[in-house]
């Protein structure tokens, strides 16, 4: 104990030493993460660490608030729907990007097509049902879609349908423009240092710059969760984001600390290479499902803080449903799926983000229960930065991820993790044409009533397939030190630094 404590110890200290250097000016607001940024390219990226940096960089055309259960105005002022509900027509407000250039209809235009139609884009589906786009003046956009969508004018909200300058995008080229983008947000990219820290400046063409307090923010990558902890407590950083369970208690008891305990859309689960043997075979799945003792992961790794999740849907989000054949805890089920399947002595390389205290205990844990189920999880400690590209490259078998809602409808997440697009099903490679098919025609569905039980088919189909494992749900837990105010995250992430407040 007293060795491992000294070892944190002296990588607290070379970090501590390593932020010296941050700026310390009243105004500029220092906040730990675990990963770095990969892209400020907003078509291009599936990630919260990406949206909830760049949430602050650009704005959208249609907001959601603080509460995150409304849609609000953005960038555009005012919208009007046809009857018909295939044509919106969306009025912008006067506002500028961070290079002075007014913010145009053709801006809007020229970034949605981008989200629909470019071969970088991870969210072309649900964007394929706009099937024209006009700007007969500066400030106004119309769209005509294909057909009527209940979650069209949510999906205006997407951290992918960020605004960008066209102009500045043709004359900089894609890969330049994602390293340093010309800001439509509360603030501009003044610099990126790659795997230390993302520096923000606030953007004085900001439309709403009156609102914004903070000179700047440093979003800096900590990916040890204790040093990052202890960052905060020494005041070497002002805040810090994903609190391990573990720490709440003491950190609650720091008086210099706030802790902040929000709700959240978050969802943890189990993702499952479906295109590895014998993982293709539902019953294997399902035996793997059944072996996992979710309520221990509450107990144990949440202290409380985590519930069930019995759906892919979060709990309170639009049409989650809670009767859909969720599996209880029952390893003798689990071993009779295995000896059906013809499976014995199944080895299973299980991706784990090395620093990643909750997902190492969580892995610790289920590498335990799937023992007893005859099944050997073999823990691949890898860097965090490098994880999500095995997922994408297929590198795995299994691998905790979580997800959080980045729109109000459901049908962003429902897309993702089991509608078939270009994320292979959130990298699970899960397939099921049927569920495919009632994904696109909810989409599509007007009447709420109907559309709710397609949803509840939608849920209750893909906890059959087990074309992943639910774990559990968690509100997001951030800390900041006393003297910052306003330090905000509503339930789909979003961090509202335009009103955040540090104090000297």
């Amino acid at each position: 104990m007293i060795a491992k404590l000294s070892r944190i110890g002296l990588v607290a200290l070379a970090t501590t030493t390593a932020l010296v250097s941050v700026a310390e000016a009243a105004g500029v607001l220092t906040i730990g993460r675990r990963e770095d940024s990969s892209t400020f390219d907003p078509i291009n990226t599936a990630q919260n660490i990406d949206f909830w940096v760049f949430m602050n960089v650009y704005d959208v055309l249609v907001r959601v608030d603080k509460t995150g259960t409304e849609l609000v105005p953005g960038l555009a002022e005012s919208w009007e729907i046809s009857d018909d509900g295939t044509v919106y027509t969306l009025h912008l407000r006067d506002a500028k990007f961070s290079d002075g250039s007014a913010i145009t209809s053709e801006d809007a235009k020229y970034s949605l097509e981008r989200v629909r139609d470019s071969e970088l884009s991870l969210w072309s589906d649900s964007y394929q049902i706009i099937e024209t786009m006009e700007t007969p003046d500066d400030k106004t956009l119309v769209i005509t879609l294909s057909g009527p969508s209940a979650p069209f004018l949510s999906t205006l909200a997407m951290p992918a349908t960020s605004v960008i300058s066209k102009a500045a995008m043709e004359e900089m080229g894609e890969e330049a423009y994602a390293k340093k983008p010309v800001a439509s947000g509360a603030f501009v990219v003044d610099d990126w240092l790659r795997g230390d820290r993302v520096i923000l400046k606030k953007n004085p063409e900001f439309w709403e710059a009156d609102r914004v307090s903070l000179d700047g923010v440093e979003w800096v990558s900590v990916p040890d969760d204790n040093t990052r902890m202890l960052n905060v407590q020494a005041g070497q950083l002002d805040a810090s984001i994903f609190v391990p369970f573990s720490r709440v208690e003491e950190l609650q008891q720091d008086e210099n600390l706030t802790v902040h305990i929000e709700p959240s859309t978050r969802e943890d689960h189990l993702l499952i290479n479906h295109e590895h043997a014998p993982l293709d075979d539902v019953r294997v799945r399902e035996a793997l499902d059944y072996g996992i003792d979710k309520q221990a992961i509450i107990d144990t790794v949440t202290f409380g803080q985590g519930e069930v999740a019995n759906s892919f849907i979060p709990k309170g989000a639009l049409y989650h449903s809670d009767d859909n054949g969720a599996r209880p805890y029952d390893p003798e089920k689990a071993k009779e799926l295995l000896a059906e399947a013809g499976v014995e002595d199944l080895t299973l390389d299980y991706i784990v983000e090395a620093g990643h205290e909750v997902q190492e205990q969580v892995a610790v844990l289920l590498q335990q229960q799937l023992a007893q189920i005859g099944v050997t999880a073999n823990l691949v400690k890898v860097d965090p930065s490098a994880s999500w590209n095995m997922l994408v490259d297929g590198d795995y078998d299994v691998s905790m991820n979580y997800w959080t809602n980045d729109i109000l409808d459901p049908d962003q997440k429902t897309t993702f993790v089991v509608g078939h697009d270009v994320n292979m099903n959130y990298m699970t490679r899960y397939q099921n044409d049927t569920v495919k098919q009632l994904v696109a025609d909810a989409r599509l569905e007007l009447d709420p009533a109907k559309r709710e039980e397609m949803y509840k088919d939608i849920q209750t189909l893909a906890k059959a397939d087990a074309h992943w494992i639910d774990l559990y749900y968690s509100p997001f837990i951030n800390v900041s030190r006393k003297g910052i105010e306003n330090f905000d995250q509503n339930p789909l992430g979003r961090f509202f630094l335009e009103d955040t407040v540090k104090s000297e």
